[in-house]
């Protein structure tokens, strides 16, 4: 018995001394969304098509501006998101927790950038994201491979274009006032 009770002491001892950096994991877990289960990243994903399709509405944008703010959320989502994710990592003792969705959010933001706020468009870029950013094909993949927050980040950043790139190809098709 005294084993088993230093192993509980040790463990509890070891979860109360683990410290979390409050902005990291806001930020990281993109306000609690990448808490949700099952798959924490889709929620990550729904929660920036959400925020994105809500400025679109409450700001009253034009396409143009539009896609000027969406790359502006992308771009500090990404800037952000490198530090919390690294120590969202670091404090989790995970190379690429799955909890961290501030990947997911800046990927779907990219995947967004030409959409018009109408559901055909931001249903189809999420899917189209959610899409790469399972299958990760090359060099999505590789991308992990990068260094602490760099790495989680990178790979859905690649999925993002991959799926900006497939949303025009096919919105340009689809729909012809694209």
């Amino acid at each position: 018995m005294p084993g088993i009770r230093s192993g509980i002491t040790m463990t509890t001892s070891v979860a109360a001394n683990t410290r979390k950096t409050t902005w990291a994991w806001i930020l990281g877990t993109f306000f609690g969304s990448g808490l949700l289960k099952p798959g924490p990243g889709t929620y990550g994903s729904i929660a920036a098509v959400l925020i994105w399709r809500l400025s679109a509405y409450f700001l009253d944008l034009t396409r143009p501006q539009l896609t000027i703010l969406t790359l502006v959320f992308a771009i500090l989502a990404t800037l952000a998101g490198i530090p919390a994710a690294s120590r969202v990592a670091r404090e989790s003792g995970q190379k690429d927790p799955q909890i961290v969705v501030i990947d997911e959010v800046a990927g779907q933001w990219i995947a967004l950038l030409f959409a018009a706020p109408i559901w055909k468009h931001y249903v189809m870029a999420l899917v189209l994201f959610r899409l790469f950013d399972i299958l990760k094909p090359p060099p999505v993949r590789q991308l992990e491979h990068l260094p602490k927050g760099t790495g989680i980040m990178a790979d859905d950043l690649m999925a993002g274009a991959y799926a900006l790139i497939c949303f025009v190809l096919i919105a340009h098709f689809a729909f012809p006032n694209f």
